[in-house]
């Protein structure tokens, strides 16, 4: 069922545009006495996810009575990152999301099933967690409001994710991610239909049908100025709003490449990239496009840590990005790592398995720490000077020495591939 629709590669919705689908989508949804909004965090900005919370507030005003940022297992978002993606929307309606504690499990998702949908590459029951704020705070609505845009750990982001990975409980989010990672992450992206969204909507049908979600799912790519454009917009109770996203993400969101690529500089950006936890997105999305012997560069100014999460930072600095054997290895000899499965996916996804090299400038890591943990370092500004990002514009660029470049400006809006990696 679908409350919105509007869409196509060469839409570009406009502020007054947006607020007016907004209006209308309200209009549908009618009057309502306790609103619970979940966003992305400021990981997302890019989504168009904050302008339309503000709308929707700006709307329904005093009914809404909570706004719970879908952190999974990053950092809580400070008020100035809260200001910047959500404009004028009251900061005394923000609450944190702890992934740790303040969860409650909806259903259990059979072993069986699990098994089925792997096939046979993980074997354990799953629990449907979310916060307890969803099942206690009595809404009458749970708008739920996010990006669709091509994903390492579940093929297509948002929808139902966003509620139980978003939100959800360390075992869930931690299990989540070790199925699509030990599953095949070129297996997964760009897909709308993997092993690890099969659980979530086993789980959106057995467990959380009764919660009154809404999804309202952008599609936003860049335009020919170079600026972000809200490609399409869809609204609804249940999976068609993100099917319909995720068949435009795949015409604006992913770039299949003529040859594979020697040489790739991505940019990070320091309003949304401050881990290599989120950053990471400069490997996994330009994999599949990456030449064997290939080098990445990635240009992160504002990389300060390894993981959104303390524990998980560590877990990353003891193990490293060593590849998808080491990792399993680890995860069977060592019950620190063995009982965060979420970093060991992470691990794995952030290994290039010797396949091309992966060159680290961060602005606030030192070279001891990124060799520790698998990668080559570069030198910020050295790097910077060479690669001028105010002089680069997305894809190939030929430099003033005659070096050929595939350069990325935000890794987080698409996916790169050649047709010789993007297997079935």
């Amino acid at each position: 069922m679908l409350y919105y629709e509007t869409g196509s590669k060469d839409t570009s919705l406009t502020d007054a545009q947006l607020n007016q689908a907004i209006r209308d989508i309200c209009d549908k949804l009618g009057a309502k006495k306790k609103i619970l909004i979940i966003p992305p965090d400021g990981s997302r900005i890019h989504s168009q996810a904050g302008k339309i919370t503000e709308m929707v507030w700006d709307y329904y005003g005093d009914a809404v009575t909570d706004i719970l940022p879908a952190l999974g297992t990053h950092v809580a978002m400070s008020q100035e990152e809260i200001s910047l993606m959500f404009g004028k929307t009251p900061k005394e309606l923000f609450r944190v999301h702890d992934w740790r504690n303040e969860i409650t499990t909806l259903g259990t998702v059979p072993r069986e099933f699990i098994e089925e949908v792997s096939e046979g590459k993980v074997s354990f029951d799953w629990p449907a967690q979310v916060a307890k704020l969803l099942v206690e705070g009595e809404f009458d609505l749970i708008l739920s409001i996010g990006q669709v845009v091509p994903h390492e750990v579940i093929g297509m982001a948002n929808y139902n994710k966003n509620i139980f990975v978003g939100t959800g409980g360390s075992e869930g989010i931690n299990k989540s991610h070790f199925i699509g990672a030990v599953y095949g992450m070129e297996r997964m992206m760009g897909r709308a239909d993997t092993p690890v969204r099969r659980v979530l909507n086993y789980s959106s049908e057995h467990f959380a049908s009764h919660l009154p979600i809404v999804y309202i799912q952008t599609v936003v790519s860049k335009d020919e100025s170079d600026n972000l454009a809200i490609r399409g917009l869809y609204a609804g109770p249940d999976s068609e709003c993100f099917e319909k996203a995720a068949g435009l993400s795949l015409q604006v969101n992913f770039q299949m490449v003529d040859k594979p690529l020697e040489k790739v500089v991505v940019y990070l950006d320091p309003h949304e990239y401050r881990s290599t936890w989120l950053g990471n997105k400069s490997i996994y999305r330009t994999r599949m496009a990456l030449a064997d012997g290939a080098e990445l560069i990635i240009l992160a100014p504002a990389v300060k840590e390894f993981g959104e999460d303390k524990t998980i930072d560590v877990l990353i600095r003891k193990y490293g990005y060593k590849g998808t054997d080491t990792t399993l290895a680890a995860v069977k000899e060592n019950d620190d790592l063995a009982s965060n499965l979420g970093a060991a996916a992470h691990l794995i996804h952030g290994s290039s398995e010797g396949r091309f090299s992966i060159t680290y400038c961060p602005g606030h890591l030192t070279e001891k720490e990124i060799t520790d943990v698998g990668f080559i370092y570069g030198d910020l500004n050295t790097m910077m000077k060479r690669y001028s990002v105010d002089k680069l514009k997305d894809g190939f660029n030929t430099l003033e020495n005659g070096e050929e470049i595939f350069y990325i400006s935000n890794p987080g809006l698409g996916l790169w591939a050649h047709e010789s990696r993007f297997v079935d």
